[in-house]
This record gives C-alpha cells, structure tokens and sequence, in this order.
C-alpha cells in the first residue's frame, strides 16, 4: 500500500493531494491544445477537467494494481497548481507501475517536472516497493523523452506507428528505470 506522507516538500515544490478547489488551476493548462498535443485526450473542457479531477481527488492513496496515484505540483513560493503526476500500480506480482506527468508551459524549462518527477520515482521504489517503473510518451514528446532521460531512465523501445492518436498513426517510446539503477543513481 502507498499513502504518502502528505504534503511532500521538495527544494521549490509541494506535492499533495488534488481537492475540489484545483478545478481551475487544472483546467488553466488542461484545456490548452499545446498540453494536450501528445496526449490522448483533446483540450479539455471545464465540465471535462471537473470529471478528471473529481478521479484525481480520490486517488491519493494506491492499495491495489490498477489503482493509480494522482499528485497535485505547486510552486512553494505562489502556492500555484503547475503540474498532474500520476503513478500506477501496474502489477503487484512483477512489482511494476507507471509514471505520467503533465505540466503547465508557463513553468517548463526550469527543472520542476525533474524535481517533481523524482519525488513520483521515490515514492515507487521506497514506498510502494516497485521493482520497475516505466514512463511513455509519444514519439514526437521531445521534452517528455527528455524528461525521462534525465530522470535516468533508459529508452526501452520505439513503436513505430502503433497506434491511432487523434486520426494520426503515431510512434511511442517507451522508458524504463529499475529499482537498483534508481538506487545506484541516487548514491
């Protein structure tokens, strides 16, 4: 089971639950088309963010596989809603999850989603005990790839046109970090 000890509080961040009152600040970059370009959903809707957030409000805490954790990412200094992490609990089995993340552009390019992300990689292994964590992301997610990369995550795989994203074939890269390379990295 996983129950972070809420809130986390990084260099320049604080990671907590989502509540009921982030339905703005979530649709702020939840309805921009250059979010959600890579992504599988369209921009989103106020009605369409209060459906994703009313999810997001009640998952704070992971006890089952399929169960994911949603994290709310706020600037220390503004108390502003900047980003969404989740983590799934893909197999309790194999001990195996996945990270997504989605932040506002007006704070890319300054190490937040790093930061922040690195928290989500922790969580995992420390907490949820994961043996392997796995990121995806479209092919043509630069920043995201990127992300990953410096997360210490390698490139596992790169589908080509596997599948169907917005009536576009699209590729999809696939990453990955085990427990130990996260441990040794960390060290």
């Amino acid at each position: 089971m996983l129950k972070p000890d809420y809130p986390i509080v990084t260099g320049r961040l604080v990671l907590r639950p989502f509540r009921p009152e982030d339905l703005d600040a979530l649709n702020s970059f939840q309805s921009r088309a250059d979010v959600a370009r890579y992504l599988y959903w369209g921009p989103r809707s106020r009605a369409e963010s209060a459906a994703a957030l009313a999810k997001r409000v009640h998952s704070s805490t992971v006890s089952d596989e399929g169960q994911f954790l949603a994290v709310a990412v706020e600037l220390t200094e503004t108390g502003q809603l900047i980003g969404d992490l989740t983590l799934e609990y893909v197999s309790a089995e194999h001990r195996q999850g996945e990270i997504g993340f989605v932040f506002h552009p007006d704070h890319h390019g300054r190490g937040l989603a790093l930061e922040a992300a690195g928290e989500l990689l922790r969580l995992g292994f420390e907490e949820l005990g994961l043996h392997r964590i796995v990121g995806r992301c479209d092919g043509r997610n630069q920043a995201s790839s990127a992300l990953m990369e410096r997360l210490g995550m390698r490139r596992e795989a790169h589908l080509r046109e596997n599948e169907m994203v917005k009536g576009v074939w699209t590729d999809e890269l696939v990453y990955a970090v085990l427990e130990d390379e996260w441990r040794l990295a960390r060290s």
